[in-house]
C-alpha cells in the first residue's frame, strides 16, 4: 500500500458529534506511521482532521459516491477505508462498492470486508448470520411496506420497536403500543429507508455493550464492557453509560463475552466493532440486538474509558498487522493483544439541547437527541456520577443540593424516561419513594439505585449537620462526589470555608493514572483523574512544574462543538514545537483534545474552580490559557484569577470588559463607537419600562454566553419577561 484514502463524516449533526472527527484523526496518524500517503475527503472544517499538517492531502468535498469517485481516479488509491467516517462513510464505501467503483478503479477496502458490513448493516441478513451459529436474537422481521409492517407487529403483539437499515442514531427508530403509532412511525421511517424491522420490545431488559476488535489471523479480544443506567427502549447514545459493567455477575459477563467473539469471528470483522446486547438476569437470557461494524460514538468512549486507543489499533489491523504485532501506546512494552483492566469506574451522561427548541418532546427513546457527552472517572459510581452531572455544563452542582430542576408530577417524570430522570429519582428518595416502587416505574436496575440513595443520605447527614462539619465529614462527602459548592450549599456555609477546612486537614484529591492495567504491570501514563477515594498520588508532580495548562471546552453542545477542539490541540502542538510542556483539563470522551499523545499531561476532569484550582496548586504551571476552549474557560478566567491562578494571553479585566454586555457597549460609547440604544437592567418593571420607551421589539441579551444562548428578540411584553429566569447581566438594544 502506498496510498489510501479515508471517508470522513462531513459535517456533525444532532446524534452524531465529534466521535468520529477522533477516529479518523486516530487512522490517519496510525497509517502516516507507516509510512503511506493519506487522503482525506471530508468537507467540515473545523476539525482536526482536516487540518492541514494531519493528512497528506484533505479535500473539502461532499462525501457521496459522485465526488469520492472523482476522487478516486484522481489519486488512484490502493486502498479505502470505510469505518472511520460513521454512517455517511459506510454507506458511502457501500454504494461505491454496489456501483462497481472501487473494482474499476482497483481500490481495496480495508478492514472489513464490504460483505461484512453488509450482514450487519441489512437487519434481514444479520438474524440470517446469528441463526446460523444458534446466537439469540429479538424475535423480528424486515418489511419493506407498511401492511407487512402491521401484520408482523399484530403477529408478535405489541409493543414493539422499529429499526431502519443503514442509519446512525437510531434514526427513525422507535417503539410503538398500538396500530396507530406503528403507521405513524412507518411513514416516518421509510422517507429513509426501503427497509425497516419490526422486532418484539424487550421491555426492561437490561443493555450491554461489548467494544471487540479482531485481526485478520483470527485474534480476538473484548476491549471494553459498557452497561447502560437505563434499560432497554433508550438507545445507548441517550442513556448514562457506566464502564465497566456494575451488575453483571462474573458468569454473565464471561457468557456474553463469549457470545461476542463468537459473533464477530463468524461475521468476519477486521478492526473494531461494538455488540449491543439486551439481557435479562432473573432468568439469564440474552438476544443480541446489533452489531455496528464501524467505529461510533461508543467506541470512542471505550477508547477514553479504558486508555486503548481503539481506532489507532483498527487502523494498524486494517492495513493487516496481526493484534500481537502492535505495541500498547501506554505501556510501550506489551502488546495490543490484551484485554484492558479498569481499578475505577467511568460514568458517561449526554448532554441534550431540548430547551432550545419550541414544542419539542422531551422524553428520550431510541432514536438519538443528545448533541454531546461528558465523561468522569472516579473510585466509587456515587463519585463519578456526581462530578458527570457537573460536567454537564447544565447549571446543577451534582445529583442533589441544586434548585434550577423542578418537577409537576413525580410519577411521570420517573416513568417516562428524560433528560432529568438522573434528578427524579434522587427528589423522589428524598421524598419517601421506596426503591422497590422506582425500579417499578423506571426499570432502573435496583444497584445504581441504592447507590443514588447513598448520595441522598449524605446530603441528608450534611444538612443536619449545618455549621458544625467536621473534617471527617467532608472527606466522607468528597469521596461520594460531593464538591465544595454543594457542600457549602447544603450545610449554609461559604464554599471558601469548606476549602479552607479542607486544607487545613490535608483533605485533598489525589492524582491516579490510567494506565490500561490496573496496575499489575509498571506504566508510565500521563493520562490521570482526581479522586477522594485513594491514599497516595501515582504521579511526581515536579515532572510537570513550569507547564502550560490548556482548558478544554466540556462537552459539546449547540452553538460548539469541534472548533474549540480544534483550538486546543493546535495550542498545544504550537507550544510543544517551543518545547514547553503542556497539560490539558478537559471531560469530552469525543474529541482529540482528550488524547492523552497530544500533551505532556491530560487531566480527565471537570472544568470547574475546584478541580483546576487543585490541579494549579499540585502542579505550579507557567499559568493557564483560557482563549482556547470557547466559553466554558472564559467564564472561568474572572474567578480563576482572583484566586491567583496565571491567565495566559488577554488580560482577565479585558476579558471581562468583552464578555459583560454592559462594559462593552459603556467602552463604545467611551471611544465614539455607534450602537443600538440599550440599557443594564435586572428587574422586570424596569425593563418593561425600557421597552416601552424604545418600542418594540427588543433585543435581550445576557452577558457570558455562547452562539446567542438565552438571547431573544421580544415582539410583545409576554415574550420579554421570559428571558428574567438568567441571573447574568441582560442589555436591550
Amino acid at each position: 500500500m502506498k496510498k489510501i484514502l479515508i471517508l470522513g463524516s462531513g459535517a456533525l449533526k444532532i446524534g452524531e458529534a465529534g466521535e468520529f472527527d477522533y477516529s479518523g484523526s486516530q487512522a490517519i496518524k496510525a497509517i502516516k506511521e507507516e509510512g503511506i500517503e493519506t487522503i482525506l475527503i471530508n468537507p467540515n472544517i473545523a476539525t482536526i482532521q482536516t487540518s492541514k499538517d494531519l493528512a497528506d492531502k484533505v479535500f473539502f468535498l461532499p462525501v457521496n459516491p459522485e465526488f469520492v469517485e472523482r476522487v478516486i481516479a484522481n489519486e488512484k488509491p490502493d486502498g479505502i477505508l470505510l469505518s472511520f467516517g460513521g454512517q455517511t462513510a459506510l454507506n458511502c464505501g457501500l454504494a461505491l462498492d454496489a456501483a462497481g467503483v472501487l473494482k474499476k478503479y482497483n481500490v481495496k477496502v480495508l478492514g472489513t470486508p464490504v460483505e461484512t458490513i453488509i450482514n450487519t448493516e441489512d437487519r434481514d441478513k444479520f438474524t440470517e448470520k446469528l441463526a446460523e451459529i444458534n446466537i439469540k436474537y429479538a424475535n423480528s422481521k424486515a418489511v419493506s411496506n407498511i401492511d407487512d409492517a402491521i401484520k408482523f407487529a399484530e403477529k408478535i403483539a405489541y409493543p414493539v420497536l422499529i429499526r431502519i437499515a443503514y442509519a446512525l442514531g437510531g434514526l427513525g427508530s422507535g417503539i410503538c403500543r398500538n396500530k396507530n403509532e406503528l403507521v405513524e412511525l412507518c411513514e416516518k421511517s421509510f422517507a429513509h429507508t426501503n427497509q425497516i424491522l419490526i422486532e418484539e420490545y424487550l421491555e426492561g431488559w437490561k443493555e450491554i455493550e461489548y467494544e471487540v476488535v479482531r485481526d485478520k489471523y483470527d485474534n480476538c479480544i473484548a476491549v471494553c464492557n459498557m452497561e447502560n443506567f437505563d434499560p432497554m427502549g433508550v438507545h445507548t447514545g441517550e442513556s448514562i453509560v457506566v464502564a465497566p459493567s456494575q451488575t453483571l455477575s462474573n458468569d454473565e459477563y464471561h457468557k456474553l463475552r463469549a457470545v461476542a467473539l463468537k459473533v464477530i469471528r463468524h461475521l468476519g470483522v477486521v478492526g473494531e466493532c461494538n455488540i449491543q446486547y439486551a439481557f435479562s438476569s432473573s432468568d439469564d437470557d440474552y438476544r443480541v440486538i446489533e452489531v455496528n461494524a464501524r467505529l461510533s460514538r461508543s467506541s470512542a468512549l471505550a477508547s477514553k474509558a479504558t486508555g486503548y486507543p481503539l481506532a489507532h489499533v483498527a487502523a494498524k489491523l486494517a492495513l493487516g498487522y496481526g493484534l500481537y504485532e502492535i505495541q500498547n501506546t501506554i505501556t510501550k512494552t506489551t502488546s495490543a493483544f490484551f484485554e484492558p483492566a479498569m481499578d475505577y469506574c467511568v460514568v458517561k451522561i449526554p448532554r441534550w439541547d431540548l430547551k432550545k427548541f419550541n414544542r419539542v418532546s422531551t422524553t428520550l427513546g431510541s432514536s438519538m437527541k443528545s448533541v454531546g457527552e461528558v465523561m468522569a472517572i472516579g473510585r466509587k459510581f456515587e463519585e463519578a456520577l456526581q462530578k458527570a452531572l457537573r460536567m454537564l455544563e447544565i447549571g446543577v452542582g451534582g445529583l442533589v443540593a441544586n434548585k434550577n430542576i423542578r418537577f409537576n408530577d413525580l410519577d411521570d417524570s420517573l416513568l417516562k424516561p428524560n433528560e432529568n430522570r438522573v434528578f427524579a429519582i434522587a427528589q423522589a428518595l428524598k421524598g419517601g419513594y421506596s426503591i422497590d416502587y422506582i425500579h417499578t416505574l423506571t426499570y432502573i436496575n435496583k444497584w445504581f439505585l441504592y447507590k443514588i440513595q447513598n448520595i441522598v443520605e449524605i446530603q441528608s447527614k450534611l444538612s443536619k449537620i449545618a455549621q458544625d462539619i467536621s473534617p471527617d465529614m467532608i472527606l466522607l462527602a468528597k469521596q461520594y462526589g460531593f464538591s465544595d459548592d454543594q457542600i457549602g450549599k447544603i450545610t449554609n456555609i461559604d464554599p471558601s470555608q469548606i476549602f479552607s477546612i479542607r486544607k487545613a486537614n490535608n483533605i485533598n484529591p489525589k492524582v491516579l493514572q490510567i494506565d490500561t492495567l490496573a496496575a499489575e504491570f509498571p506504566a508510565q501514563t500521563n493520562y490521570l483523574y482526581l479522586t477522594y477515594n485513594a491514599a497516595i498520588d501515582d504521579i511526581i508532580f515536579a515532572d510537570l512544574y513550569d507547564s502550560t495548562i490548556i482548558l478544554g471546552s466540556g462537552p459539546y453542545r449547540i452553538g460548539s462543538s469541534v472548533e474549540f477542539d480544534w483550538c486546543c490541540v493546535n495550542a498545544a502542538k504550537t507550544l510543544k514545537n517551543m518545547d514547553r510542556k503542556t497539560v490539558m483539563i478537559n471531560c469530552n470522551p469525543e474529541t482529540v483534545s482528550t488524547d492523552y499523545d497530544m500533551y505532556d499531561a491530560l487531566f480527565f476532569e471537570e472544568l470547574t474552580l475546584e478541580t483546576i484550582r487543585e490541579i494549579y496548586g499540585k502542579i505550579n504551571p507557567k499559568g493557564i490559557i483560557v482563549a482556547m476552549g470557547g466559553q466554558v474557560p472564559n467564564n472561568l478566567s474572572l474567578a480563576l484569577a482572583k484566586n491567583n491562578m496565571n491567565i495566559l494571553g488577554t488580560g482577565v479585566e479585558n476579558i471581562d470588559r468583552a464578555e459583560d454586555r454592559s462594559k462593552f457597549s459603556d467602552l463604545l460609547d467611551k471611544i465614539g463607537i455607534e450602537q443600538p440604544e440599550w440599557k443594564e437592567l435586572s428587574t422586570k418593571e424596569d425593563a418593561l419600562i425600557f421597552a416601552k420607551d424604545v418600542e418594540y421589539p427588543v433585543l435581550i441579551r445576557p452577558s457570558y454566553v455562547l452562539s446567542g444562548a438565552a438571547m431573544s428578540v421580544a415582539f410583545t411584553l409576554v415574550m420579554q419577561l421570559w428571558s428574567f429566569h438568567h441571573k447574568e447581566h441582560i442589555l436591550k438594544p
